[in-house]
């Protein structure tokens, strides 16, 4: 019977208070879908980076012919200096690093030149002479590339040592920009849903404020005066929740996992499972912040 009476209670201001309930409902729609947004796009970064330094090569390339670095002022890597650098690779200092090794002779770099530049004029343009010995040094573990990097930078032979890392930092480094705007604009849209429940909740009970002062008199407690109120502000932002967890799905199903992912799919490409992982941290985050905002603004209401 109690029960009843307090889920009458909160239809009753739900239905009286459609238009803040339906604005308190947008608000946390508009909050919850920057901060899934946020966290899917830091998740995708995530995949970027791991499948990415998971693939991460150092190339060494030794002095060429042509050089003009300083690195190579005494001319054309030798042959002695290339051995040294394979069995400095293979040392007690370097090997634990490393995961394998590869070795591009000057007709390899040709031959892959040549692939990469096929449908160009400059197909022909080269020959093996002019071409580089390098190494691909591939790492046990992708974060530790400033150790192989540094040891191998400067030593005789070496014209220059690349690590890719330097071409993807740039482009995670965007990413992670776009993940902390999405976070500026959940903080924005939360403190405004924070701002609205307490007004909602508080017109909410200054409609009602006959009926609470009568269940005030004939001993009703606090706790039995003050749910349906909050009940009304927990209902409001699960709508919203459960509508941005919507527009998070369509979104990752017909625009991410559809449309991007059949467009790279050599990419790791985040898809509605990564929602459906994410929901209930929304749905309970969005429950949790309405009752203690309606809580916080009835306690002193109920002292009344």
């Amino acid at each position: 019977m109690r029960f009843r009476f307090i889920l009458s209670q909160t239809l009753r201001g739900l239905f009286s208070n459609k238009a803040m309930a339906a604005s308190v409902a947008l608000v946390t729609f508009v909050s919850l879908l920057f901060v899934g947004a946020g966290a899917l796009l830091q998740h995708q970064v995530g995949n970027f980076k791991t499948q990415w330094y998971e693939n991460v090569e150092i190339s060494a390339y030794m002095c060429p012919s042509n050089s003009t670095s300083p690195q190579c002022a005494d001319g054309e890597a030798t042959q002695q200096q290339i051995d040294d650098i394979a069995t400095y690779l293979k040392s007690s200092e370097l090997a634990p690093l490393i995961e394998s090794t590869t070795f591009e002779s000057k007709e390899d770099a040709l031959e892959n030149f040549r692939s990469v530049m096929a449908d160009t004029a400059w197909v022909n343009a080269v020959t093996a002479e002019q071409m580089q010995v390098s190494y691909r040094i591939k790492l046990v573990d992708p974060e530790k590339y400033e150790v192989v990097t540094d040891a191998l930078t400067g030593r005789p032979g070496v014209e220059e040592v690349n690590d890719q890392r330097d071409q993807l930092e740039p482009l995670f480094n965007i990413l992670n920009k776009f993940t902390m705007l999405s976070g500026v604009l959940a903080a924005v849209m939360i403190l405004t849903a924070l701002l609205l429940m307490p007004t909602t909740i508080r017109l909410s009970a200054m409609s009602r404020r006959n009926e609470t002062e009568i269940m005030r008199y004939v001993g009703a407690s606090n706790f039995f005066i003050e749910l349906p109120f909050i009940l009304e502000g927990v209902l409001s932002a699960l709508l919203g929740s459960l509508l941005s967890i919507a527009g998070l799905w369509i979104t990752v199903r017909y625009f991410i996992s559809d449309w991007l992912g059949s467009s790279l799919s050599w990419m790791r490409i985040i898809d509605t499972g990564d929602v459906w992982r994410l929901a209930p941290l929304l749905v309970i985050g969005s429950v949790v912040v309405a009752a203690f905002a309606s809580w916080v603004t009835l306690r002193r209401y109920a002292r009344v």
